[in-house]
């Protein structure tokens, strides 16, 4: 096999007289190249990769419109930390989050806590730490131990929270999804907490399916485990999708402030809430909840501002794209997008619902994302992973891969719809589902399986 190549061939139609056609690949060149050769090599490089509007994996946002990405050139530079220098940025900041805590429903969107973050990941591990850092803080003033703290939350959680309990030193406690309880509910959630427990997460929008989970069922459950042995524990939810589509596709839904016994909330801008990435918000239901010593104190307009984040330097540009969201779309924008994602994902789950060999979970009617699995014993000779192979061929990116633990025999393939994905895209996916679907049926004989590989799930 041949051995990958150190060097960057650089095309003599793209190099300039006097620069070298070869690039060393694995170290700085000696030399300078041109801004155009550059901007060639680089420019060419990227087109190996997916094409962003076909990727059906990722919940990660794809599209903006032309004004905010002239908004976006104008502030690459706005370092969000520094807010003595960028003092109407650090501004916006304050007035998005206190518009997302309105939208959550918090007792006094005024006057509570929180802050942006580069995505839905470092909110959640925020909102951890506040967990953590009240818990001990309580058991101390007990004069008890703060050895052995854990975390409950479905198996089915997004790796962030898997990183926040080995980073800091936090037991993680699954509740397993099985196929009674498909995801986390409450169930059998008592024997899971313990004096030790910090907290419990709630997923609004599960990546594998897409599904809501109850967070006031889950509240419900430990109302009645705090009557029964006192411990009052918390919920975070993780709304790192659903968060910017409850509010408006299902506002009658009690999951966030409005349930007591939720702390915090987070989510990611760059997902539902239609921003590139990276971008994501975390706040508190008051500063109560947020332990004072998590909290710094910056220097700004001749005053003081608490700010808290695990990044230091981060860039702006995305906060000012979220208020320009904000002012453009306002509620009835946001509905609208959100149902038009909505509407294709209903579309779609019912499409491939027809086709015959699929039983889906769910159609996309919590957050516009929906997953299936092969009908058992509908054929020995193919499987998902296949389907995935065939479409991604055409240029669909649509992921298999198998549910979590206790689960984990289960094959899923899932879609997302985002901004961005059209009905006529859609049909145009329907109509590659279809054919490869008849290809594989027509198969004689069963596909190697050597080889595959889940595909993205988060």
């Amino acid at each position: 096999m041949p051995k990958k190549s150190e060097f960057i061939h650089v095309n003599p139609l793209f190099a300039r007289p006097g620069e070298d056609t070869l690039a060393p690949r694995y170290t700085l060149g000696a030399g300078q190249m041109l801004p155009e050769t550059a901007y060639q090599v680089v420019h060419d490089e990227t087109m190996l990769d997916g094409n962003a509007r076909l990727n059906l994996a990722t919940f990660v946002g794809t599209w903006m419109d032309d004004q905010a990405s002239r908004l976006y050139s104008e502030s690459f530079d706005k370092n969000m930390i520094d807010k003595d220098e960028y003092p109407q940025t650090a501004a916006i900041e304050e007035y998005c989050w206190k518009i997302i805590a309105d939208l959550w429903h918090a007792p006094s969107p005024e006057t509570t806590i929180g802050t942006s973050t580069i995505g839905s990941s470092e909110a959640c591990m925020l909102g951890g730490l506040a967990f953590k850092r009240r818990w001990q803080h309580a058991r101390r003033a007990a004069g008890l131990s703060t050895e052995k703290p854990n975390l409950v939350m479905s198996s089915a959680v997004q790796v962030c929270w898997e990183k926040f309990c080995n980073y800091w030193e936090v037991e993680p406690r699954y509740v397993p999804v099985t196929e009674e309880h498909p995801f986390f509910d409450g169930h059998e959630l008592g024997k899971y907490v313990d004096e030790n427990t910090i907290g419990v997460v709630a997923i609004m929008g599960v990546t594998y399916t897409g599904a809501y989970e109850p967070v006031a069922e889950i509240a419900a459950a430990l109302d009645a485990i705090q009557e029964a042995s006192g411990y009052d524990i918390p919920i975070h939810v993780d709304a790192a999708s659903g968060g910017m589509v409850a509010p408006f596709l299902q506002p009658d839904l009690a999951w966030d402030f409005r349930v007591e016994r939720v702390h915090s909330i987070s989510t990611s801008a760059h997902k539902y809430g239609l921003v590139y990435p990276g971008l994501g918000w975390v706040v508190w239901r008051s500063p109560q909840m947020l332990p004072e010593d998590l909290i710094f104190t910056v220097s700004y307009l001749g005053g003081s501002m608490p700010t808290l984040a695990l990044n230091f330097s981060r860039p702006g540009a995305q906060v000012l794209l979220q208020y320009y969201l904000f002012l453009r779309l306002g509620h009835d924008g946001y509905r609208a997008v959100q149902q038009a994602s909505q509407d294709v994902a209903h579309y779609l789950a019912h499409g491939i619902e027809e086709i015959g060999p699929f039983e889906l979970l769910g159609d996309g009617s919590d957050i516009p994302v929906f997953a299936w699995r092969l009908k058992d014993g509908h054929t020995d000779n193919w499987n998902l992973f296949h389907l995935s192979d065939r479409l991604r061929s055409r240029g669909w990116l649509v992921p298999a891969y198998p549910m979590p633990d206790d689960m984990s025999d289960v094959i899923v393939q899932r879609i997302v719809v985002r901004n961005g994905l059209s009905l006529d895209l859609a049909s145009k996916l329907l109509d590659a589902i279809q054919e490869e679907t008849a290809y594989l049926d027509k198969l004689e004989s069963p596909m190697p399986v050597e080889g595959q590989h889940p595909g993205f799930t988060h």
